[in-house]
């Protein structure tokens, strides 16, 4: 997949799952799971050392799925997710350098920013989409709105407490899509292998992204 199918399909999905664990076998299945919910998108955060190997498993069993590494820091560990075949690249923050090594090869990036001078930098260097990191913290719903009126034209992704009470009005607010972690993935769910519960919670979300943007459209 290239850049912009990447990007496509994750405003279309409008949904980025991110599987926070600490066993590899538990990003597998949480990936595996969300693939036949209907979410073929999903973030290794590499604070599990094994993420590479994840991402790289992933990337060659399922080519279709839209697999990257989050919380990334630096260019050399950019390098490591890209060498093992991670299709996108995002960050807790803005960090040049990253962004810097994904465009040079042609990965998506999604750098993080909470102000609007943050938000406008990410988006200058060049952020595919730019993710508002903690949105729950940052303002919310009102402060996504308040974002969106002076800059429609970046895209944003919103993560950082999204949760089953707070996807719907994220859409209707303005975001292009939502980062989901363990409200979609519960720790319980991955460990005790709990796909139906995942597929129930990946309905739901699927459904509010949907019931958000066709109210938003008709506004």
């Amino acid at each position: 997949m290239n850049r912009k199918q990447v990007c496509d399909q994750i405003i279309q999905v409008g949904i980025l799952p991110c599987a926070r664990v600490k066993a590899p076998e538990h990003a597998q299945f949480a990936a595996e799971t969300l693939y036949a919910a209907g979410i073929p998108n999903v973030e290794i955060p590499i604070t599990l050392p094994e993420a590479p190997e994840v991402i790289r498993d992933l990337a060659m069993k399922y080519p279709d799925m839209v697999v990257g590494a989050g919380t990334v820091l630096d260019a050399k560990a950019a390098e490591r997710c890209i060498e093992a075949g991670s299709r996108f690249i995002t960050s807790p923050g803005f960090i040049p350098e990253v962004v810097a090594r994904a465009r040079q090869a042609d990965i998506a990036v999604f750098p993080g920013a909470c102000t609007p001078t943050e938000v406008i930098s990410a988006w200058r260097a060049g952020a595919d989409l730019v993710k508002i990191f903690p949105a729950a913290t940052a303002g919310g719903t009102h402060y996504v709105r308040a974002l969106k009126v002076p800059l429609p034209q970046i895209l944003l992704m919103v993560t950082g407490g999204v949760s089953q009470s707070t996807a719907f009005d994220y859409i209707l607010a303005g975001a292009t899509a939502i980062g989901v972690g363990g409200e979609l993935l519960p720790p319980a769910a991955l460990q005790h292998r709990q796909g139906e519960r995942i597929h129930e919670l990946a309905r739901r979300f699927l459904g509010m992204v949907r019931e958000a943007r066709a109210q938003r459209s008709s506004n």
